[in-house]
This record gives C-alpha cells, sequence and structure tokens, in this order.
C-alpha cells in the first residue's frame, strides 16, 4: 500500500519514480488482507486504544484518511462494503487484487524481483516480520513466530534506515497478528482460518493455566501478543456451547472452528477444565507486520538519534514504528496516508 500509494502520488505531482519490489508480485501484504482501511471514528478512541503511539503521527492517519480513501476511489479501486461493520471506526473495504492492479497501472516504472536501492527515497519494505533473526531479537527471544504475511518484509527498509543512524521507535517489542489454527496455513488461509474468537474462549497455555484473565479487546491482538510469551507460543481457546453460538461479523464461532480442522474433545486436552466445555482449538501466532520500526517525523522524514531529519530519506508503511503502540490500528489506513504524505514531503524538498 505504501510504496504503491507513493508512486503514484508522486506522478500526479509531474514526478517520475521506480517501484522497486522485492517480491514475485506487486501489492505486499495488502494484497492478501482483506482490505479493510479505517480509522477510528473518535479521536479519543485512536487515543485511547493506542495510548504509548506517536500522537503526531496518529493526528495525522486521523486527519487525513478520509480524503486518501476518497483518492483511492477516485482512481477507480472496487468498493467492497462501504462501511467497516464496526461502529467504532470508519473507512471503506476495498478488493485487494483489483486494488493492486488500480495502483500499479497508475506507477510510471515497477520492478518485479529489485531490491531497493541503498539511495531509494522512501522506504515501504513493509517491516520485519519476515525475518526469524530481527523478530527474535526485538520481538520474542524465544520462539520462532510463524509469518502470517508475504515473505519478502524481511526489514530491508529498517537495515538501510539503520545505516544511515535512524532512530528506533516505540514498540520495537510489538507486533499485529492473528492467532491461527496449529497446523500448517498458507496465504489463502491467512483471513478465512483466523480464529478471531478469544474474547468468548477461557483461554489456557499448554500448562493449562489461564493465562489471560483480562478482558479481551475488540482487535484480540493483546490476546495474540500475550500467546506469543506462552511456552512454546501456543494456546488452548477452550469453548462452551454458548460461546460456540456467538458470533463474529458474518459467521458463528462453530463455523469458524470448523474451519479450522484442528478441533479436539476436552478430554483430550492434557490438562481438566470445565464440565460445561465442547470443543478445544490449539492456536498460535501468526505475526502480519510489525508494530516498531524506525522513528519519523509527521511529513515521513526519517529522523535519527538526535531528532533531527536524515537528509533525503522518508519511510512509510510498516516500515515505520510507533503508531499503533499500545494497542491496534489499522496498518493499511497509516501506510495509505503516510505513502500520499511522503510523496508530497519529496516534492517540497525537491
Amino acid at each position: 500500500m505504501a510504496g504503491l500509494a507513493a508512486a503514484v502520488r508522486l506522478r500526479e505531482l509531474g514526478v517520475d519514480t521506480v517501484v522497486c519490489e522485492k517480491g514475485t508480485r506487486p501489492g505486499g501484504s495488502m494484497f492478501l488482507s482483506s482490505c479493510v482501511v479505517w480509522r477510528f471514528r473518535e479521536w479519543d478512541d485512536f487515543r485511547a486504544e493506542c495510548r504509548t503511539g506517536d500522537e503526531r503521527l496518529q493526528r495525522v492517519v486521523w486527519e487525513r484518511l478520509d480524503e486518501a480513501i476518497d483518492w483511492l476511489v477516485s482512481l477507480g479501486a472496487p468498493v467492497v462494503w462501504e462501511d467497516t461493520g464496526n461502529p467504532r471506526t470508519v473507512g471503506k473495504r476495498f478488493d485487494p487484487v483489483r486494488l493492486t492492479d488500480v495502483l500499479v497501472r497508475r506507477c510510471t516504472d515497477v520492478r518485479i524481483g529489485v531490491a531497493a536501492a541503498r539511495d531509494a527515497a522512501i522506504l515501504c519494505t513493509g517491516g520485519f516480520q519476515g525475518d526469524p533473526e530481527l523478530v527474535q531479537a526485538h520481538i520474542n527471544p524465544a520462539a520462532r513466530l510463524r509469518l502470517r504475511a508475504n515473505p519478502w518484509s524481511t526489514g530491508s527498509g529498517f537495515r538501510v534506515a539503520r545505516e544511515r543512524r535512524a532512530a528506533l521507535s516505540a514498540g520495537m517489542d510489538e507486533f499485529y497478528g492473528r492467532n491461527m489454527p496449529d497446523a500448517d496455513f498458507n496465504e489463502a488461509d491467512f483471513v478465512p482460518k483466523a480464529q478471531l474468537y478469544g474474547r468468548f474462549a477461557r483461554v489456557y497455555n499448554d500448562r493449562g493455566e489461564e493465562f489471560f484473565r483480562d478482558e479481551v479487546s475488540w482487535s484480540e491482538n493483546d490476546l495474540v501478543q500475550a500467546t506469543a510469551r506462552q511456552p512454546n507460543a501456543r494456546a488452548w481457546y477452550v469453548l462452551d456451547d454458548v460461546a460456540l453460538a456467538e458470533r463474529v461479523r458474518d459467521r458463528t464461532v462453530g463455523e469458524m472452528v470448523a474451519e479450522a480442522r484442528t478441533a479436539v474433545e476436552p478430554s483430550e486436552l492434557p490438562f481438566r477444565v470445565s464440565d460445561d466445555a465442547r470443543v478445544a482449538v490449539r492456536v498460535s501466532p501468526g505475526i502480519t507486520h510489525t508494530i516498531g520500526g524506525v522513528r519519523t517525523d509527521e511529513s515521513a522524514h526519517v529522523l535519527d538519534e538526535d531528532g533531527a531529519p536524515i537528509d533525503g530519506l522518508w519511510a512509510a508503511g510498516a516500515d515505520v514504528g510507533g503508531i499503533s503502540t499500545g494497542g491496534y490500528a489499522s496498518g493499511l489506513a497509516a501506510a495509505l496516508v503516510f505513502g500520499r504524505v511522503a510523496a508530497e514531503a519529496v516534492c517540497d524538498h525537491r
């Protein structure tokens, strides 16, 4: 999202650009997502959800997302849903494949299978979730998190920025992801097999300890991160009949459990649970994108350790850190807004 949005905006501003796409196709993890681009309806809700995030950057996303979504629509991006289905948020859902195609067709030059140049102006490489060493160094030293994203976001932009003395943001140990069935999954499973019903379950680790007794957040990202810190980075979702009948968007919890195809009888668990339990699903975190990254200002300029802009270097998307620390906010929204912001800042700098 960030790289393509930046390139299209630059072309609108009369600047020819080259998009260096490391992977075998454009679109990054946006291509694999449900592609709901949203913001919190109320500013106070954004701050309450992501209270340790960078307020300056949050304000830019919150204030500029609506116009950015309108811009996507004006480019011909097809809208699947006109709202998010969540009363706390506003935004639209796009078709990720067709949105990618719309943006690519409006770019000047997209080069597939080409890593970003060291002198790249705007870093949009998607974070470092695809590099196990960086994930272990910053997020979880004890367990390898499974990748629920494109395989090419391995910290290329992060390394380029750090070589130029870029400062780190807050939240380097945080990530966004989903608890997935503890079985193999592929790109087509990222959305339909996500086990997004932890709020209705009793949650145990492999030792039989209920490790998350607080109220699970609406996004469940807090539960996913807590699962990553458990033995083997695994958890059991134990459900009764009432929980199985609950609905998450357009499916019941029972239908989501069936999609997982890994459910077991409570009697098969290595620990005792209540008599009303009907089924248990073993889950493990899939990391979608990092939340920590390099520090930037409101113009997407990458900052050094002294807080000064690094000449000729901007960043957008998951390469930028600190926007949603402490909670969860739309990564696609931040990527879209700051992709456009970076493009405009580059033009002002020329």
